[in-house]
Protein backbone atom coordinates (compact mmCIF):
# COMPACT_ATOMS: atom_id res chain seq x y z
CA UNK A 1 0.00 0.00 0.00
CA UNK A 2 1.56 3.39 -0.87
CA UNK A 3 2.40 5.87 2.01
CA UNK A 4 2.29 8.41 -0.26
CA UNK A 5 0.04 11.92 1.01
CA UNK A 6 -2.04 13.42 -1.42
CA UNK A 7 -1.27 17.30 -2.38
CA UNK A 8 -3.95 19.16 -1.21
CA UNK A 9 -6.24 21.20 -3.88
CA UNK A 10 -5.32 24.91 -3.64
CA UNK A 11 -9.16 25.29 -2.16
CA UNK A 12 -8.67 23.26 0.55
CA UNK A 13 -5.30 24.50 1.43
CA UNK A 14 -6.56 28.06 1.87
CA UNK A 15 -6.33 29.81 -1.57
CA UNK A 16 -8.45 30.05 -4.35
CA UNK A 17 -7.80 28.29 -8.00
CA UNK A 18 -5.82 31.35 -8.86
CA UNK A 19 -4.15 31.88 -5.55
CA UNK A 20 -6.69 34.38 -3.35
CA UNK A 21 -6.95 33.19 0.04
CA UNK A 22 -9.92 31.51 1.05
CA UNK A 23 -11.12 31.11 4.55
CA UNK A 24 -14.52 30.67 6.79
CA UNK A 25 -17.30 33.40 6.77
CA UNK A 26 -16.36 34.08 10.27
CA UNK A 27 -12.83 35.12 9.04
CA UNK A 28 -14.23 36.72 6.20
CA UNK A 29 -16.76 39.00 8.49
CA UNK A 30 -13.59 39.73 10.78
CA UNK A 31 -11.85 40.86 8.08
CA UNK A 32 -14.89 42.88 6.07
CA UNK A 33 -15.04 44.63 9.52
CA UNK A 34 -11.78 45.96 10.06
CA UNK A 35 -11.47 47.22 6.22
CA UNK A 36 -15.83 48.63 7.01
CA UNK A 37 -14.07 50.56 9.72
CA UNK A 38 -11.34 52.36 7.33
CA UNK A 39 -14.71 52.83 4.77
CA UNK A 40 -16.61 54.30 7.70
CA UNK A 41 -13.11 57.01 7.99
CA UNK A 42 -13.01 57.21 4.17
CA UNK A 43 -16.73 58.08 4.03
CA UNK A 44 -16.36 60.85 7.15
CA UNK A 45 -13.48 62.42 5.24
CA UNK A 46 -14.89 62.47 2.13
CA UNK A 47 -17.97 64.76 4.08
CA UNK A 48 -15.44 66.92 5.61
CA UNK A 49 -13.94 67.17 2.20
CA UNK A 50 -17.29 68.31 1.00
CA UNK A 51 -18.48 71.37 3.48
CA UNK A 52 -14.57 72.62 2.86
CA UNK A 53 -15.47 72.59 -0.96
CA UNK A 54 -18.78 74.81 0.20
CA UNK A 55 -16.52 77.08 2.22
CA UNK A 56 -14.46 78.18 -0.72
CA UNK A 57 -14.91 81.86 -1.52
CA UNK A 58 -16.40 82.45 -4.88
CA UNK A 59 -15.12 84.75 -8.49
CA UNK A 60 -17.47 86.45 -10.03
CA UNK A 61 -17.90 86.20 -12.77
CA UNK A 62 -18.61 88.89 -15.67
CA UNK A 63 -17.51 88.18 -18.69
CA UNK A 64 -20.35 87.78 -21.42
CA UNK A 65 -20.04 84.50 -22.60
CA UNK A 66 -22.22 83.24 -25.22
CA UNK A 67 -23.36 79.58 -25.79
CA UNK A 68 -25.29 77.44 -28.72
CA UNK A 69 -27.98 75.08 -27.67
CA UNK A 70 -31.19 73.46 -28.87
CA UNK A 71 -33.01 76.92 -27.61
CA UNK A 72 -30.88 79.44 -29.39
CA UNK A 73 -27.81 81.47 -28.64
CA UNK A 74 -27.82 81.85 -24.93
CA UNK A 75 -26.07 83.49 -21.80
CA UNK A 76 -23.94 81.66 -19.10
CA UNK A 77 -26.87 83.01 -16.86
CA UNK A 78 -29.64 81.30 -19.46
CA UNK A 79 -27.79 77.86 -18.83
CA UNK A 80 -29.11 78.15 -15.12
CA UNK A 81 -32.92 77.39 -16.31
CA UNK A 82 -34.12 79.15 -13.43
CA UNK A 83 -32.20 77.53 -10.94
CA UNK A 84 -29.66 79.13 -8.33
CA UNK A 85 -26.81 76.74 -9.43
CA UNK A 86 -25.04 75.60 -12.36
CA UNK A 87 -23.26 72.27 -12.72
CA UNK A 88 -21.39 72.27 -16.23
CA UNK A 89 -18.89 68.84 -17.66
CA UNK A 90 -16.45 70.03 -20.15
CA UNK A 91 -16.82 67.58 -22.41
CA UNK A 92 -13.63 66.70 -24.65
CA UNK A 93 -14.99 67.57 -28.31
CA UNK A 94 -12.95 69.98 -29.94
CA UNK A 95 -13.99 71.54 -33.25
CA UNK A 96 -11.88 69.52 -34.80
CA UNK A 97 -13.07 66.18 -33.44
CA UNK A 98 -15.44 63.99 -35.25
CA UNK A 99 -16.28 62.27 -32.63
CA UNK A 100 -16.29 62.47 -28.52
CA UNK A 101 -13.67 62.06 -25.83
CA UNK A 102 -14.23 57.97 -25.56
CA UNK A 103 -13.25 59.10 -21.74
CA UNK A 104 -15.70 61.37 -21.48
CA UNK A 105 -18.72 59.81 -23.36
CA UNK A 106 -18.35 56.97 -20.85
CA UNK A 107 -18.44 59.17 -18.07
CA UNK A 108 -21.53 61.36 -19.67
CA UNK A 109 -23.73 57.84 -19.98
CA UNK A 110 -24.42 58.67 -16.15
CA UNK A 111 -25.85 61.82 -16.96
CA UNK A 112 -29.41 61.06 -18.23
CA UNK A 113 -30.04 59.35 -15.13
CA UNK A 114 -28.65 62.20 -12.64
CA UNK A 115 -30.29 65.37 -14.76
CA UNK A 116 -33.76 65.69 -13.07
CA UNK A 117 -32.64 65.00 -10.03
CA UNK A 118 -30.17 67.98 -10.04
CA UNK A 119 -32.93 70.05 -11.59
CA UNK A 120 -35.36 69.20 -8.74
CA UNK A 121 -32.26 70.22 -5.97
CA UNK A 122 -32.11 73.58 -7.45
CA UNK A 123 -29.36 72.53 -10.12
CA UNK A 124 -28.89 72.97 -13.63
CA UNK A 125 -26.58 70.62 -15.15
CA UNK A 126 -25.04 71.07 -18.87
CA UNK A 127 -21.94 69.80 -20.96
CA UNK A 128 -19.98 72.11 -22.98
CA UNK A 129 -17.57 71.90 -25.30
CA UNK A 130 -15.85 73.35 -28.86
CA UNK A 131 -17.19 71.35 -31.15
CA UNK A 132 -20.34 72.64 -33.36
CA UNK A 133 -24.00 72.52 -31.88
CA UNK A 134 -24.92 70.26 -35.16
CA UNK A 135 -21.98 67.84 -34.22
CA UNK A 136 -22.45 67.38 -30.65
CA UNK A 137 -26.46 66.66 -31.45
CA UNK A 138 -25.59 64.36 -33.95
CA UNK A 139 -23.41 62.31 -31.68
CA UNK A 140 -25.85 63.33 -28.96
CA UNK A 141 -28.54 61.26 -31.09
CA UNK A 142 -26.16 58.44 -31.49
CA UNK A 143 -25.35 57.74 -28.44
CA UNK A 144 -28.51 58.03 -27.12
CA UNK A 145 -28.75 61.04 -24.44
CA UNK A 146 -31.10 63.48 -23.62
CA UNK A 147 -28.91 65.89 -21.28
CA UNK A 148 -28.24 69.66 -22.01
CA UNK A 149 -25.10 70.20 -24.25
CA UNK A 150 -24.27 73.51 -25.29
CA UNK A 151 -21.30 74.14 -27.74
CA UNK A 152 -18.88 76.93 -26.98
CA UNK A 153 -17.66 77.29 -30.26
CA UNK A 154 -17.44 81.31 -30.44
CA UNK A 155 -16.24 81.99 -26.86
CA UNK A 156 -13.47 82.05 -24.82
CA UNK A 157 -15.43 80.19 -22.18
CA UNK A 158 -13.51 76.76 -22.53
CA UNK A 159 -9.90 78.87 -22.65
CA UNK A 160 -10.74 80.90 -19.62
CA UNK A 161 -11.46 77.69 -17.54
CA UNK A 162 -8.40 75.70 -18.49
CA UNK A 163 -9.38 72.97 -20.48
CA UNK A 164 -8.71 74.27 -23.79
CA UNK A 165 -5.57 75.39 -25.47
CA UNK A 166 -4.04 76.70 -28.59
CA UNK A 167 -2.32 75.80 -31.03
CA UNK A 168 0.67 78.05 -30.12
CA UNK A 169 0.06 77.42 -26.60
CA UNK A 170 1.31 73.51 -27.29
CA UNK A 171 4.19 74.84 -29.19
CA UNK A 172 5.67 77.56 -26.93
CA UNK A 173 4.29 75.81 -24.08
CA UNK A 174 2.66 78.17 -20.74
CA UNK A 175 -0.74 75.58 -20.59
CA UNK A 176 -2.21 75.07 -17.36
CA UNK A 177 -4.43 72.26 -16.38
CA UNK A 178 -5.66 71.04 -13.09
CA UNK A 179 -3.82 73.68 -11.52
CA UNK A 180 -0.46 73.41 -12.74
CA UNK A 181 1.28 75.17 -15.15
CA UNK A 182 3.54 73.36 -18.28
CA UNK A 183 5.93 75.09 -19.55
CA UNK A 184 7.53 72.95 -21.89
CA UNK A 185 6.12 72.71 -25.54
CA UNK A 186 3.88 69.69 -26.39
CA UNK A 187 6.03 66.17 -27.49
CA UNK A 188 4.16 63.98 -28.69
CA UNK A 189 6.80 61.64 -29.10
CA UNK A 190 6.62 60.59 -25.32
CA UNK A 191 3.25 60.20 -25.62
CA UNK A 192 2.33 56.67 -24.43
CA UNK A 193 1.22 54.74 -28.01
CA UNK A 194 -2.28 54.51 -26.56
CA UNK A 195 -3.05 57.90 -27.29
CA UNK A 196 -2.81 57.80 -30.98
CA UNK A 197 -5.43 55.24 -30.95
CA UNK A 198 -7.46 57.40 -29.14
CA UNK A 199 -7.09 60.52 -31.05
CA UNK A 200 -7.78 58.46 -33.95
CA UNK A 201 -11.04 57.15 -32.67
CA UNK A 202 -11.94 60.55 -32.44
CA UNK A 203 -11.12 61.64 -35.96
CA UNK A 204 -7.94 63.74 -35.60
CA UNK A 205 -4.36 63.45 -34.33
CA UNK A 206 -2.53 63.67 -31.03
CA UNK A 207 -1.56 67.33 -30.88
CA UNK A 208 -5.19 68.18 -31.93
CA UNK A 209 -6.76 65.78 -29.17
CA UNK A 210 -4.78 66.92 -26.76
CA UNK A 211 -5.86 70.83 -26.81
CA UNK A 212 -9.04 70.22 -25.17
CA UNK A 213 -9.22 68.51 -21.49
CA UNK A 214 -11.86 66.92 -19.11
CA UNK A 215 -12.96 68.95 -16.07
CA UNK A 216 -16.28 69.71 -14.41
CA UNK A 217 -17.46 73.34 -12.91
CA UNK A 218 -19.66 74.60 -10.86
CA UNK A 219 -21.40 78.22 -10.58
CA UNK A 220 -24.22 80.12 -8.72
CA UNK A 221 -26.13 82.98 -9.16
CA UNK A 222 -27.78 85.31 -6.46
CA UNK A 223 -29.19 88.66 -7.52
CA UNK A 224 -28.63 87.90 -11.27
CA UNK A 225 -25.04 87.95 -10.56
CA UNK A 226 -23.14 84.53 -11.41
CA UNK A 227 -19.67 83.21 -9.39
CA UNK A 228 -17.82 80.64 -10.11
CA UNK A 229 -17.45 78.56 -7.05
CA UNK A 230 -15.32 75.35 -7.90
CA UNK A 231 -13.92 73.17 -10.57
CA UNK A 232 -12.06 69.96 -10.93
CA UNK A 233 -10.05 68.37 -13.72
CA UNK A 234 -8.18 64.87 -14.53
CA UNK A 235 -8.13 62.70 -11.03
CA UNK A 236 -10.39 65.00 -9.38
CA UNK A 237 -13.51 63.53 -11.82
CA UNK A 238 -12.52 59.81 -10.35
CA UNK A 239 -15.73 59.92 -7.91
CA UNK A 240 -18.42 60.80 -11.34
CA UNK A 241 -17.39 57.47 -12.98
CA UNK A 242 -20.28 55.84 -11.82
CA UNK A 243 -18.32 52.72 -13.78
CA UNK A 244 -15.47 52.60 -11.85
CA UNK A 245 -17.21 53.18 -8.60
CA UNK A 246 -18.78 49.82 -9.12
CA UNK A 247 -15.45 48.19 -10.16
CA UNK A 248 -13.91 49.22 -7.20
CA UNK A 249 -15.79 46.70 -4.93
CA UNK A 250 -16.16 44.33 -7.82
CA UNK A 251 -13.51 41.03 -6.91
CA UNK A 252 -11.06 41.92 -9.69
CA UNK A 253 -11.52 45.70 -9.21
CA UNK A 254 -10.84 48.09 -12.39
CA UNK A 255 -8.53 45.03 -14.10
CA UNK A 256 -7.00 47.44 -16.15
CA UNK A 257 -4.05 45.75 -18.32
CA UNK A 258 -4.75 47.00 -21.82
CA UNK A 259 -6.16 49.92 -23.49
CA UNK A 260 -10.39 48.93 -23.09
CA UNK A 261 -12.93 51.73 -22.55
CA UNK A 262 -14.62 52.56 -25.47
CA UNK A 263 -17.84 54.24 -26.11
CA UNK A 264 -20.89 52.11 -25.42
CA UNK A 265 -21.91 51.49 -28.91
CA UNK A 266 -18.37 49.81 -29.54
CA UNK A 267 -17.67 47.45 -27.24
CA UNK A 268 -17.71 43.63 -28.41
CA UNK A 269 -18.83 42.19 -25.34
CA UNK A 270 -15.56 39.94 -25.32
CA UNK A 271 -14.62 39.18 -21.40
CA UNK A 272 -11.16 40.32 -21.52
CA UNK A 273 -9.78 43.49 -19.15
CA UNK A 274 -7.56 45.74 -20.66
CA UNK A 275 -5.74 48.92 -19.33
CA UNK A 276 -7.29 52.15 -18.89
CA UNK A 277 -6.99 54.66 -21.68
CA UNK A 278 -8.28 57.17 -19.79
CA UNK A 279 -7.37 60.55 -20.59
CA UNK A 280 -7.76 61.66 -16.90
CA UNK A 281 -4.63 59.54 -15.43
Amino acid sequence: MSTQTATPSPASAGQSPQGHPVVSRAQWLASRKQLLAEEKELTRRSDELARKRQQLPWVRVDKGYRFETEQGTVALADLFQGRSQLIVYHFMFGPDYEAGCPSCSCIADSFNGITTHLENHDVAFTAISRASLATLQAYKKRLGWSFPWASSADSDFNFDFNISFTDEQQRKGGTEYNYQTNDQPLDVSVMPAFMTSIAQSCGTDVATYMRDCPGMSCFIMEDDVIYHTYSAYSRGLDGLWSMYQWLDRAPKGRNETGPWIRRHDEYDHAPNSKESNCCCS
